[in-house]
């Protein structure tokens, strides 16, 4: 039966089959969280579960679809995603500052999700201002701002929410601290754990995510008597803006023939490509319908819950007698604070490479890989998916190796997971080289024939999102869990927000990742530049590493 789906329609077998894989992982994390770890952490990660759901169906097609929308160039697309994917994190800087400013952590949040599920709303209407093939400026223009609005409540939601997680670990502590330096020692060997139990929720939502957009806009074409093309749009908006070459013109004739599920011969070009466009970007439009359903069931799991999560606490004024106490304080949070900004600089860089998921590596998905049967923006799953199989066995590593008093320090694997990230592009590398790949502008100008020839099977995206996700392991949930236990109290809405800023000022430049991949003369030369960066970042953290494991004692 799952074969006779497969070969019916490969996106389903494959969301079932990874359904089928993820669900006991699921219950371990659940039975794994409310045995060792504090009440309320499954409530926080359910919360954080949905708003993921909702931003990574829209993240998974984003650039994909401004290209496909408004007939704008990979580059283009690639800057907007950029600024919004920079918005997503520098403002919850601004967001931890209200929340710290008001002590209201928990309205910030539900503020957040409403101002999210209200950008969402307004990216699901399928505006066009009458031509999907020349679609006008102020549409561009209202979708910016959808994502404006996403970007701010994200930024009043995240952060807040990750403190509110770090407080959950600061009373655990505070409790097993009563009981004896053991009890004390356990809970805190438990932090670092309990943040990859809350990460993997977030990756929960990420797995299924990326199949929404793209089955939808399936069944829309479907429904239109279209069959699905990623370089459809493309030559489309070409055609319509009369600018194609020979070659693409003779692509277009070749796929669009292809297109029609009834087999019939293609009347009026100029009909069939503003069809086409109208219909494939219409049901995108529609899946972002399950982005704002997702944001109202995270706010009403988060309301429901809310009473069970702490509030970050207020440092209380210190007493003018004791001002030797004060002086030692101060000096401790500088300490700690310049090992935050040592950490965040290391963290820029990996952002900038790892996040070029939703950029260049999708652009390599839909130009150098078959993905025919299973769309380019499917295959981002692979790396929540890999996040939720993997992160048991590291947790098991980790934790065998604290037992043997072998524990490897957060900041050691920080270092650790930049190896890994460079791995994944030296793999690349690897790839382009004994391919051949020219730069991606070189590539589309050839016959369609020369291209598929030249395609790669998808298993080289499942390789690399397999090292990338092994990286993200090692750095994102245990950098959250480094800035719990080095952020001052006063300050863990900010310093959370800083860490996010970090991601922010790497995501403002990931656009750099398309404008090399199609630009440089041999395509491996960008997967160079981002290995190099991921090296010498690995070279850095390990130059600082015992100072960090000093301050994190």
């Amino acid at each position: 039966m799952l074969l006779d789906l497969w070969n019916n329609n490969r996106m389903v077998a494959m969301l079932i089959a990874i359904l089928v894989v993820v669900i006991p992982f699921l219950v371990y994390y659940v039975v794994e969280a409310k045995k060792h770890h504090p009440k309320g952490l499954i409530s926080a990660a359910l919360s954080n579960m949905g708003e993921r759901f909702g931003y990574y169906i829209m993240n998974a097609v984003l650039l994909l679809f401004l290209c496909s929308k408004f007939g704008i160039s990979d580059e283009a697309a690639g800057w907007i995603y950029s600024v919004f994917y920079f918005l997503i994190y520098v403002l919850s800087l601004p967001g931890g500052m209200v929340a710290d400013k008001l002590q209201n952590f928990k309205g910030t949040i539900i503020t957040g999700l409403v101002v999210m599920a209200t950008g969402y709303v307004i990216l699901a209407v399928p505006v066009f201002g009458g031509n999907p093939g020349a679609v006008p400026m102020w549409v561009l223009v209202l979708t910016c701002f959808s994502l404006v609005l996403i970007a701010t409540g994200n930024g009043l939601f995240k952060g807040n929410l990750q403190a509110i997680v770090g407080q959950m670990y600061d009373n655990y502590e505070a409790e097993a601290a009563k009981k004896g330096p053991e009890e004390l020692a356990l809970a805190k060997s438990r932090r670092d754990s309990g943040f990859q139990i809350f990460y993997v929720f977030i990756n929960i939502g990420g797995v299924i995510a990326p199949f929404v957009a793209p089955l939808l806009r399936s069944a829309m074409l479907k429904l239109d008597g279209f069959i699905y093309n990623a370089d459809l749009p493309r030559l489309c908006h070409g055609f319509l803006q009369n600018n194609l070459k020979a070659d693409d013109m003779q692509n277009l004739t070749t796929l669009a023939q292809g297109s029609l599920i009834d087999g019939g011969q293609v009347g009026d070009m100029t009909t069939f490509c503003t069809s086409y466009l109208e219909s494939f970007n219409t049901g995108v439009h529609y899946s972002f319908i399950a982005s704002a359903v997702a944001m109202i069931l995270s706010l009403v799991i988060f309301v429901a819950t809310r009473k069970v999560l702490p509030n970050p606490v207020k440092k209380e004024k210190a007493s003018a007698t004791n001002q030797a106490e004060v002086a030692a304080d101060a000096k401790e949070i500088k300490q700690r604070l310049y090992a935050l900004f040592a950490v965040l600089g290391v963290a820029i860089f990996f952002w900038f490479s790892f996040h070029q998921n939703g950029q260049s590596l999708s652009v390599f998905a839909r130009d150098f890989c078959d993905t025919n049967a299973i769309a380019p923006e499917i295959w981002q799953c692979i790396n929540p998916f890999f996040v939720i199989v993997l992160t048991p066995i590291i947790m098991i590593v980790f934790a065998s190796l604290s037992k043997k008093g072998k524990e490897i320090s957060t900041p050691k694997k920080i270092a650790l997971g930049m190896f890994v990230a460079a791995c994944a592009y030296l793999f690349l590398i690897a790839i382009s080289v004994v391919n051949g790949y020219p730069s991606g502008e070189e590539f589309k100008g050839l016959a369609e024939a020369t291209k598929e020839a030249m395609k790669a099977g998808p298993w080289v995206l499942i390789v690399t999102y397999f090292f990338l996700t092994v990286a993200e392991l090692f750095i994102s949930p245990l950098g959250l869990s480094f800035v719990s236990k080095i952020a001052p109290q006063h300050l863990q809405g900010i310093c959370q927000g800083l860490w996010l800023c970090a991601t922010a000022i790497g995501n403002l430049f990931i656009a750099m990742g398309v404008t090399m991949l199609n630009s440089f003369p041999q395509q491996w030369e960008c997967w160079a530049v981002f290995a190099g960066f991921c090296l010498i970042s690995m070279g850095v953290m390990l130059g600082m590493l015992k100072w960090l494991e000093r301050v994190t004692k």
